[in-house]
């Protein structure tokens, strides 16, 4: 009973944020322009100055509902004589939560107004998530996996990894807080596609909630309303034409956000499932991630004024300089039409060119060059099906695999 009225209470609490972000946004364009934080959206008729970092706004909101919420889920050890033990490892984890989201939030901002370079967007995520690994050491610390079926007889029933684990937690909060970054570029994708991760959290996690470790799934239900009701209000911005850019505050508040749930409510795995768009981008960019192939410093797709559409954006480069493992990568993708590539441009022959490596890029090669709204729209759709693709492998392939589910 308690619980239900905990959870409702947040829902209530996650509405509310909704609005309060809906009302507050218009009110701080000016002030966000004022500052300098503004961009030009590339992909309109007229480039308009946008207000940029918006997502500090939402976040910020989040953070707020989060503080008020706090002592809800331990009222009942506060106003009751109960003869139950106080959670204070439920109570470590939920302030260690937030702090790490907090740092994230600041850092990204930091980012945003700084303009960092890629290796201290690797650092700031591993720093920020060091509380949330040192508060999973000291209240769970368990770092045992369960083996899939067809490795049993070489590795056993289950594998101890010890350090190895936290060090892909720290990676997995590495990735989460990027991998939204990376999959951007266009009116309301960074924003869409954390809106639909989320909801398809609470999905699982609702039905998690019948199973034996309903205790960690509530705690992410703790999270994600919030999150969802602030970032819908944020998405109403964004969308196509959008009034605001969320900047990396957002991108990275939102990966934090995930992959705190993800660490602490012990679904990490699963949680990765729910990020097979960014996965495969992330995958597909690796070649100009690690400069193997030229990287501009924008990938975003290229406008056309005349057609009103955008098509694939490339790089040029000099076919002398390309790294031969870049030249390896660049030959594959080709040959299996996942970019373009030419040779011999130039007065002299000496640059080639070929189109970014990104999700978004290989859209536009095979539907050709769209409107916007219509890529964000496929690339959204395309993160649906991949999280019922997600649910599919969780509840199904996963019986093949383990004992149970």
């Amino acid at each position: 009973m308690l619980i239900g009225v905990t959870l409702l209470s947040n829902l209530a609490m996650s509405a509310a944020g909704f609005v309060v972000v809906l009302r507050i946004i218009p009110k701080f364009k000016d002030m966000f322009i004022k500052a300098g934080l503004k961009g030009v959206d590339m992909s309109k008729p007229v480039n308009k100055e946008i207000p940029e970092s918006a997502g500090v706004i939402s976040g910020s909101v989040f953070l707020i509902i989060m503080f008020l919420f706090i002592p809800v889920p331990f009222i009942q050890y506060w106003t009751t004589n109960t003869s139950e033990a106080f959670p204070h490892h439920e109570f470590v984890e939920l302030v260690a939560a937030l702090l790490s989201i907090c740092c994230m939030l600041f850092l990204g901002f930091a980012d945003d107004v700084l303009d960092l370079r890629w290796r201290h967007k690797l650092l700031l995520p591993t720093m920020a998530s060091l509380p949330l690994l040192m508060v999973y050491y000291v209240t769970f610390n368990t770092t045992t996996i369960i083996v899939p079926k067809p490795f049993r007889l070489f590795l056993g029933h289950d594998l101890w990894l010890g350090p190895l684990y936290y060090v892909y937690m720290g990676m997995l909060a590495v990735f989460c807080t990027n991998a939204i970054n990376i999959l951007a570029g266009i009116n309301g994708l960074e924003v869409g596609q954390s809106v639909i991760i989320a909801a398809s959290i609470i999905l699982f996690n609702f039905i998690e909630l019948f199973g034996e470790c309903w205790k960690a799934h509530i705690f992410s239900l703790y999270f994600m309303p919030p999150f969802l009701g602030t970032s819908l209000g944020l998405l109403y911005y964004n969308w196509y034409p959008s009034h605001v850019f969320v900047g990396d505050t957002f991108c990275y508040f939102a990966g934090m956000t995930f992959a705190v749930v993800g660490i602490l409510g012990h679904f990490s795995k699963t949680m990765l499932l729910f990020f097979i768009p960014q996965i495969s981008n992330f995958i597909f960019s690796v070649p100009q991630l690690f400069h193997l192939v030229p990287c501009p410093r924008h990938r975003l797709p290229k406008y056309n004024k005349d057609t009103d559409r955008v098509e694939m954006s490339c790089v040029m480069f000099k076919s002398n300089q390309l790294h031969p493992i870049g030249a390896m990568f660049l030959y594959i993708f080709h040959q299996f039409g996942l970019v373009c590539y030419r040779q011999g441009l130039g007065e002299d022959g000496k640059y080639s060119e070929c189109t970014n490596f990104t999700l978004v890029n290989f859209v536009l090669k095979v539907m050709g060059p769209l409107r916007e709204r219509t890529v964000t729209v496929i690339l959204l759709v395309l993160q649906v099906l991949c999280s019922g693709l997600a649910f599919s492998v969780r509840y199904g392939l996963a019986r093949v695999f383990y004992d149970v589910v």
